[in-house]
């Protein structure tokens, strides 16, 4: 009894131990800024009690390419970071975007253990991982993105706006998170792992949606650019789309927390 407990204890130091590295790792890196390490810890936490070390991979592997893409031809996608309301560092609102489902449905395979957690919790990852890929890879099409509501082509790095370069990154960003979870869980068949990639990209296309309807959009008073800011060239923007309130961070939750809730009841 007594070793059993050893191994839970030094198991579970070593679960903290890989989220600070995690956490750390990325403030380091300029991935995150010291807000976004102190919520990865938390969101890290929540996960590892319901998914343990297969479920710090696979929000890892999320976190490491979505980082590297955003890196990747940084000078190219100047003028669509100039259009964001946040930069490529990430902050604790953006780490709980982007991580708060997952650590929700961790928290409830803890309290309420089931199989079907999982598949909720690979299908937050991949609709994260999905939409990252499908912005930071898309944003370098050499042709304008198409926008679904306008049915006219944009500036790149508009919300709710599509190319084929962006389609088939979200394609392969959701296909790498539910391959490397087949290779994580037993529960994960290839039947299955091939419905979590396309409610992967399903819910970067409830991203793209909401991100053309109900996303706030502003424009410059001054440059007449349309932003995601609340001010630009140092004078407050005006609002032309969407509600205030609803902002990318906004989005990105309510779609990982919609596609994952329908896979859940789907599966159950």
């Amino acid at each position: 009894m007594r070793s059993c407990m050893t191994a839970l204890l030094e198991n579970d130091i070593l679960l903290i131990i890989g989220i600070i590295v995690l956490a750390w790792g990325g403030y380091k890196l300029k991935a995150l800024a010291a807000s976004g390490a102190f919520g990865t810890f938390f969101v890290g936490i929540f996960i590892a009690l319901g998914f343990k070390g297969y479920g710090l991979l696979l929000i890892g592997l999320f976190f490491v390419t979505s980082s590297l893409w955003s890196k990747y031809n940084r000078k190219q996608k100047k003028n669509m970071t100039d259009m964001h309301e946040k930069g490529s560092q990430r902050d604790i609102v953006q780490v709980f975007a982007n991580g708060g489902v997952p650590a929700l449905v961790g928290m409830s395979a803890y309290i309420f253990p089931a199989d079907y957690w999982i598949y909720g919790f690979v299908v937050a990852i991949a609709v994260a991982n999905s939409d990252t890929w499908a912005s930071e890879i898309g944003s370098l099409s050499k042709k304008r993105p198409f926008s679904i509501i306008k049915m006219e082509t944009v500036e790149a790095g508009t919300s709710g706006a599509i190319s084929v370069l962006g389609t088939l990154a979200a394609l392969a960003g959701a296909t790498l998170i539910s391959v490397a979870a087949s290779f994580l869980w037993s529960e994960i068949h290839i039947t299955i792992a091939l419905f979590l990639a396309a409610m992967g990209v399903v819910g970067c296309f409830i991203d793209t949606f909401l991100g053309a309807t109900v996303q706030s959009a502003y424009r410059c008073k001054v440059c007449g650019k349309h932003v995601e800011k609340k001010e630009h060239c140092k004078v407050p923007t005006q609002l032309v789309k969407g509600n205030e309130w609803v902002n990318n961070d906004v989005v990105n939750i309510a779609s990982i927390f919609i596609a994952s809730v329908i896979t859940i009841l789907l599966l159950m």
